[in-house]
């Protein structure tokens, strides 16, 4: 947009400030009637040269320097002189080149993008600094001069004062830069506006001839003469891609090459601009040929050309062609080439549409109707064989081959032809994949794929004994899997089959698979409900609590009769390396024998990686190959059964026939989870009844413990004092002198009769526990001991039955150490962290203390997970013994 002269005034500030007295009135009024010439010129649209040297001019005598110099940046570290004012201006004529570099002021405006100033050109260095010494400058200035926010150029002023120049300098020069940068600008855009204006009006030439419906020769010719002129190219062109791997060109205008309008050319592996467009579908350029080897590179130099720019012609998403310029000269095309270039490609895209559209029309009508009689047929629920033989055949008639065939994928690496037009090849008949053939690549890269003039190999080649010229292949996708493949040929008596077969035969391949899904979904769903009746079954037997076995002998029956499999076992897993059978329908393995582990078979790999696996095709080894080898399995799948984080055992299946399903691991997962929570509840069962007979045989044992305490202890010292008070009695009635003796020896069997139950109530639970809490309880009980014991209990007091519980795990503990670790000393530590109380006692003893051993320890256990707690005991042999309680505060009042 070009500014008037009132808008670049108004920008810069040219006009009446406040006002001055004397010299500065003077100056200020010199510098706003300079500042006006140049927006004059600017608004006047004067050509470049005459501007610059006006602006040189009037900075060199406004700011009274010496020389003055308008310098525009390369891209290659080099500077170029625009104009020149002053005494050392032939030093640097207009045109001069300069390279930058050093500490001058015209490459710091450089790295910086802000004005320099160097006040002692004596430091300055650089080519520059050696010049602007030589012819006597002192200091400089310079302002850069920016464009569109980008660096552009630079000003820069010197003086041979001694004096640095003033202060205000940098801005001074900054308000005449601005008016370069505007006068730039304004140039720039008269030019594009020009430019804009041409190509609107070649493309609306063009336009108006695609609205008429011409031929589409019509239209390649006239894009390629208007982007040749537009462009001021020496030639442009058109090519056409061909399904073989060549290009032909359409349309050129401009200089003769050798490159004839209807010639054919080779695409050839990325050794033009033409192959490289067809591969990325972008635009693009070459700006030297020289960096090219090839036939085709060989001869577009022969034709003199030096660079290309192109950019890719879209027909209905794929790449149909592409328009380009070419230049003989050594600039490359300009910068935008390519983006002037894609607004005629949309264009021809649309005429080519057009001419197309008309064909294929009746094409489009004729597959819509293909593809309703085999959807009715999916959506009556015909049988898949059905479909598969309608698909089959609408395909051969509407692509007009010679061949066509629906095939389905094997596990086993093989193919088996479900369908065939012609009957070419025998329905049920199965194939190998491999070789050099469509349904093979298909199978191999799970996309449609291609063959055209290819000599074909592998299974199908003596079949198709080289008679197909071209073949297209498409996947069948059922539920994210590669389930088959459509495929069809043409012979070598006809042309290759259409560059969008893929796409088409896409929508017949969703048909199919839509029909397989269909099938399986139904045969799915009758599948899944009688699954889940199977593990009803199982489910209800865990939660009535029958017995384990019962639930093993349910599993393997029910699983053998779900996957309509020979063989289904459940093994337990051993700590000897063995595993015992413990349960297996129709009694292939002995309930009850014990087999070591060994060979190659589910057990043993279930055993070694705990993870579900299978195996396929297998000759078994190891114990159980006799097995296997008579019930004749040649697949087996296994799961493992994880009891509470570990390997308890294994659940597997065989069959003698074909592969087992590949969801079959999970599957099997169901079952052995719901033998893990039968385990599992029998294991807490049992742990509960014995966790309450150990707390019903230590009340016992405690009640009886205190009852002979009692009669052998208290009672008697008690029974002793009436007896002995009693003679004391008749004594003081008869006047005897013994007397004083009874009641001394009466009050004697008293006092240690409370000792004694004082005593026998410590042994229950301490008196100083219950006043003071744990660490007074503690500290009472190091007390006694017979080996050192250091104590660091950090706690205050705490709920009752945590303090009693904790009293309890040290005790026990302690006295375990002075029993049985032959220790030198021991340590009690306990503290609240987050909530819970943690309590540990260590020794350096002999080790080799565990729960199962320890009636005491077992004692603890109980009383500690009736608190919600946890007893952890590490007793090594040979390195001392760690018992470690956890305790919550939580819930414990």
């Amino acid at each position: 947009m070009v500014v008037s002269l009132q808008t670049i005034c108004a920008r810069h500030e040219i006009g009446w400030r406040a006002p001055l007295t004397g010299a500065g009135l003077r100056g200020l009024a010199e510098e706003q009637a300079a500042l006006r010439r140049v927006a004059t010129l600017v608004a006047r649209g004067v050509p470049a040269a005459e501007l610059f040297r006006a602006v040189t001019e009037e900075v060199g005598r406004v700011l009274s320097v010496e020389n003055v110099h308008l310098l525009r940046y390369g891209p290659d570290d080099a500077a170029s002189v625009l104009a020149s004012f002053g005494r050392t201006y032939g030093v640097l004529p207009a045109g001069a080149r300069m390279e930058l570099g050093g500490r001058n002021v015209t490459t710091l405006v450089l790295e910086t993008g802000r004005s320099a100033r160097i006040d002692d050109y004596g430091d300055a260095s650089g080519p520059l600094a050696v010049g602007a010494r030589e012819h006597g400058v002192r200091s400089s200035v310079a302002a850069p001069v920016v464009v569109e926010a980008s660096l552009w150029g630079v000003m820069v002023v010197g003086s041979s004062d001694e004096q640095a120049l003033p202060a205000e300098t940098e801005a001074r020069l900054g308000s005449f830069t601005e008016l370069v940068a505007t006068a730039i600008a304004n140039a720039a855009s008269r030019d594009e506006l020009a430019r804009l204006a041409e190509q609107q009006a070649a493309l609306r030439r063009v336009a108006t001839l695609v609205a008429r419906g011409p031929s589409p020769e019509e239209v390649f010719l006239a894009v390629t003469d208007e982007i040749g002129r537009l462009l001021a190219a020496d030639m442009s062109h058109m090519v056409r891609y061909e399904a073989d791997g060549t290009f032909t060109v359409i349309a050129r205008a401009g200089v003769r090459t050798h490159f004839p309008v209807g010639s054919r050319w080779p695409l050839g592996a990325k050794d033009t601009l033409t192959a490289i467009i067809f591969e990325t579908g972008r635009p693009g350029r070459v700006n030297n040929y020289a960096d090219f080897t090839g036939p085709l590179a060989d001869e577009v130099r022969a034709g003199g050309v030096r660079s290309s720019v192109a950019a890719p012609i879209i027909v209905e998403g794929r790449v149909w062609g592409l328009v380009g310029v070419s230049s003989l000269r050594e600039e490359p095309p300009p910068a935008d080439s390519e983006a002037r270039l894609a607004s005629f490609t949309e264009l021809v895209a649309t005429a080519i549409a057009n001419a197309e559209s008309h064909a294929g029309l009746a094409q489009l009508a004729e597959q819509q109707e293909a593809l309703r009689r085999v959807a009715t047929l999916v959506a009556r629920g015909v049988p898949p064989e059905e479909v598969f033989a309608s698909v089959t055949e609408e395909v051969n008639r509407l692509f007009l081959s010679d061949v066509s065939n629906l095939c389905r994928l094997e596990s086993d690496g093989t193919f088996t032809i479900l369908a065939s037009a012609r009957e070419r090849f025998p329905v049920g008949s199965r194939w190998s994949v491999g070789g050099k053939n469509v349904t093979t690549l298909v199978f191999e890269t799970g996309r449609p794929g291609r063959i055209d003039n290819f000599v074909y190999t592998g299974p199908l080649a003596d079949d198709i004994r080289g008679e197909i010229r071209s073949a297209v292949g498409a996947p069948i996708i059922v539920e994210g899997h590669l389930w088959g493949a459509l495929n069809l040929g043409r012979t070598t008596r006809e042309p290759p089959l259409p560059p969008d077969t893929e796409a088409r035969l896409a929508d017949f391949t969703e048909l199919v698979a839509m029909a397989v899904a269909n099938a399986e979904s139904r045969a799915g769903l009758a599948r899944l409900g009688e699954e889940q009746a199977a593990l009803r079954r199982i489910a209800t037997f865990v939660a009535r609590g029958v017995p384990p076995e019962q639930v093993f002998a349910l599993v393997t029956e029910e699983v053998e009769r779900l996957f309509l499999a020979e063989a289904a076992n459940l093994a337990r897993f051993e700590s000897d390396g063995t595993f015992t059978v413990v349960a297996s329908a129709k009694g292939q393995l002995p309930v009850g024998s014990r087999l070591p582990f060994g060979g190659r078979n589910i057990a043993t790999v279930l055993f070694e990686t705990g993870r579900p696996c299978r195996l396929e095709n297998v000759i078994p080894t190891g114990p159980l190959a006799d097995h296997i080898r008579e019930a004749g399995v040649s697949s087996a799948v296994g799961t493992p059964v994880i009891v509470e984080g570990h390997l308890w055992g294994g659940l597997s299946v065989g069959s003698t026939r074909d592969a087992l399903p590949p969801d079959t691991e999970a599957r099997l997962s169901s079952f052995t989870e719901l033998v893990a929570t039968a385990i599992a509840n029998a294991d807490t069962r049992a742990a509960l009844a014995a966790s309450r007979a150990r707390i019903v045989a230590a009340a016992d044992e405690s009640r009886r413990r205190i009852e002979r305490d009692l009669h052998d202890g208290a009672q008697q010292r008690l029974v002793h004092t009436v007896i002995v008070q009693q003679l004391a009695l008749r004594a003081l009635k008869n006047g005897d002198a013994n007397v004083g003796e009874l009641m001394a020896e009466a009050l004697q069997h008293a006092e240690q009769a409370n000792y004694e139950l004082s005593e026998l109530a410590h042994g229950i639970l301490p008196s100083v526990l219950t006043r003071e809490g744990l660490r007074a309880g503690v500290k009472a009980l190091v007390s006694r001991m017979s080996l050192p014991v250091s104590m660091d209990v950090a706690v205050e007091r705490l709920p009752a039955g945590v303090e009693a519980t904790a009293y309890f795990v040290v005790s026990e503990a302690l006295t375990n150490v002075v029993k049985h670790a032959h220790a030198d000393r021991a340590a009690v530590m306990a503290r609240v962290d987050r909530g819970v109380l943690e309590i540990e006692i260590r020794d350096e003893g002999v080790g080799g203390a565990h729960v199962p051993g320890s009636t005491g320890l077992h004692g603890l256990e109980d009383r500690v997970s009736a608190l919600d707690g946890q007893l952890v005991v590490e007793s090594p042999p040979g390195r001392g013994t760690r018992v470690y309680a956890e305790l919550p505060l939580v819930g414990q009042g």
